[in-house]
């Protein structure tokens, strides 16, 4: 993606704690010379050789994987928070914007076996259950329900190369105080998140 070099984030630990925290991502291929894509978990991880992959599955009735072997490129879009920013909150005359966190991840991508795409599962399950009231563990269910994994196909992607857009108005620092302020005023989650990011960058 097109990204000017201030707003460029390089800082691959950040980015890898972001994906991880921001893990619902859209998977994108071609499929019959078309693009196609799929609002799916894709949790990172690291395989046998010590390198970072990106484990997901969707389920057979998706046509989208039977692409894969055919064309293993795909591209990962992961979105954090977002808010507009009005240029009103500038002490020159300037024209809106929009403050933003995003992060593409290009990589090649193979399919799983089943044994590997259950035991992607389990994992996928722990992490979201651990810290539920009653928390569900799929060692729990029974062979008949666990039968479901034959609906989906699981697979993983090596990562190739990582994109990160952290837009948080940079180009104007002087503005900062005003920006911060408006944003924390405002009533949505997303614009108290990239008020948060904008005085981090100031740390």
């Amino acid at each position: 993606m097109y990204i000017p070099h201030y707003y460029k984030n390089e800082n691959l630990e950040e980015i890898r704690d972001f994906i991880k925290q921001n893990s619902f991502g859209i998977l994108v291929n071609q499929l019959d010379g078309q693009p196609w894509a799929s609002h799916i978990p894709l949790e990172l991880e690291m395989n046998d050789k010590g390198k970072n992959i990106l484990v997901g599955h969707i389920a057979k009735a998706n046509p989208q994987w039977k692409a894969f072997q055919e064309s293993e490129k795909v591209l990962c879009i992961f979105n954090g928070p977002h808010t507009y920013i009005s240029s009103s909150w500038y002490k020159e005359e300037e024209v809106p914007t929009w403050d933003y966190i995003a992060v593409h991840v290009y990589g090649s991508i193979a399919i799983m076996d089943e044994a590997d795409t259950m035991a992607s599962l389990h994992r996928l399950v722990y992490k979201y259950e651990k810290n539920s009231k009653e928390p569900v563990s799929l060692k729990d269910m029974s062979p008949k329900t666990l039968r479901q994994v034959k609906g989906v196909v699981g697979f993983q992607i090596e990562i190739e190369e990582i994109q990160a857009a952290y837009k948080l108005s940079q180009t104007r620092p002087e503005d900062h105080p005003r920006i911060v302020s408006e944003l924390n005023e405002k009533n949505d989650a997303a614009s108290k998140a990239i008020a948060d990011h904008i005085n981090a960058t100031k740390k």
